[in-house]
């Protein structure tokens, strides 16, 4: 599939166009098949916990220590801009291929997939939350409300805070998301949050569109 297309907008705005709330079954897809062939960082079967440098190679004699000891995982998202405090599941890989999401029946839960990175380690971590059921708002409702400068904090089970700065929020066609820009094991800290968005078109697709928060860790020293 191509990857790297244009995002259909960048404000909250274009969340409402064309949204029919609570009138027909939500999308449970959110990233379709076909991403995996990309070769982007999710097509594998691996842990989460098992990245390797490509190149084979360390940068330290206590690298491998660092290695035995994964980080502990995600349990709780707070977005206080869109007034949002969830708990965090791990979520895996769909029948279909794509990311798993909660079951409708907790769509107040966001879920992270445990094949990629947790948040603050190296790479970009991935939490994912339904949009809307047929009772109305989920966790993500708000999500394309976001805008730069908005924090994220991500609590993990040991209790240590992790927190991001929003970069941007995009729409992207389902079928055309730049999986090199939302998948990957290596490089800074990074978190994408992924609700649905756009027109509703029903059947799998359900929202033709994809809603991302792009953010990066945050600067320590911020309030």
């Amino acid at each position: 599939m191509a990857v790297g297309s244009v995002p259909r907008a960048s404000t909250g705005a274009a969340r409402a166009r064309g949204r029919r709330p609570w009138s027909a079954p939500l999308a449970v897809v959110l990233v379709l098949v076909g991403i995996f062939a990309t070769g982007a960082g999710l097509g594998r079967t691996a842990g989460p916990f098992d990245w390797v440098d490509a190149t084979g190679s360390t940068s330290g004699a206590d690298e491998p220590a660092r290695a035995s000891q994964p980080a502990s995982r995600p349990v709780t998202l707070s977005v206080p801009a869109i007034e949002v405090t969830a708990p965090i599941m791990p979520v895996g890989q769909a029948k279909d291929g794509s990311i798993d999401v909660p079951p409708l029946s907790q769509h107040d839960q966001t879920g992270w997939y445990d094949r990629g990175p947790v948040p603050g380690e190296p790479g970009r971590a991935i939490i994912v939350g339904h949009v809307d059921t047929k009772r109305g708002p989920a966790v993500f409702y708000r999500l394309g409300e976001l805008k730069p400068g908005d924090r994220i904090e991500v609590t993990r089970a040991d209790r240590s805070v992790v927190a991001f700065t929003v970069d941007t929020v995009e729409y992207f066609d389902k079928t055309h998301l730049p999986a090199d820009r939302v998948y990957g094991d290596q490089g800074p800290p990074g978190l994408r949050l992924i609700t649905c968005g756009g027109e509703w078109v029903g059947g799998r697709t359900g929202y033709e569109d994809n809603v991302i928060a792009f953010a990066s860790l945050a600067d320590t020293g911020a309030p």
